[in-house]
């Protein structure tokens, strides 16, 4: 145990030890022995010219790069309609967001008050049996009759014309 732990103090206590270097100025002695840049051989050119040789393409090769061209102007429609969408399914997310953040602090009997305007659709729905007129007229009236006896001011607002843009809900 004790060789294990000398073997990895040595080494580690090593570099805790600081240095001084000290650089010489081109004014005192000039090394003889000084090598150029140009001599070491990690810098030097080769003799000889290269040249670059493409290599010819293989059928494959050939067959996916016209695969590739074919498919091309529908790859740049999909991303056009993607970066048009995007900004509306973002706005599309961000009120699913703000809508489960409200249901989540609902005001007291607001979840009492919903059902009972989901349950006047659906008997405007019953109601509208044999007729779609009827169907497109009677669910949303009377679930509108149930929300304004429960929100009377909000009603009132909406029912007068010109002041829809000033409601609470529509802020």
């Amino acid at each position: 145990m004790f060789k294990v732990i000398q073997k990895a103090v040595g080494p580690a206590s090593l570099s805790l030890l600081t240095f001084k270097v000290y650089a010489s100025s081109k004014k005192d002695s000039p090394h003889k022995n000084s090598v150029k840049v140009d001599e070491l051989s990690l810098y030097s050119v080769p003799e000889g010219q290269s040249k670059y040789v493409e290599e010819p393409r293989t059928q494959l090769e050939e067959s996916i790069s016209q695969l590739r061209h074919y498919c091309e102007p529908y790859t740049n429609w999909c991303q056009e309609m993607y970066f048009q969408s995007k900004p509306k399914m973002q706005s599309i997310i961000q009120q699913g967001v703000d809508s489960y953040d409200y249901l989540q602090n609902a005001p007291p009997g607001f979840f009492p008050r919903l059902g009972v305007i989901g349950f006047a659709g659906l008997v405007g729905l019953l109601l509208a049996r044999g007729s779609k007129i009827k169907k497109l007229v009677y669910p949303p009236g009377f679930m509108g009759l149930a929300a304004s006896i429960y929100y009377p001011q909000q009603a009132i607002l909406f029912a007068q014309p010109g002041n829809v843009k000033n409601s609470p809900g529509n802020k």
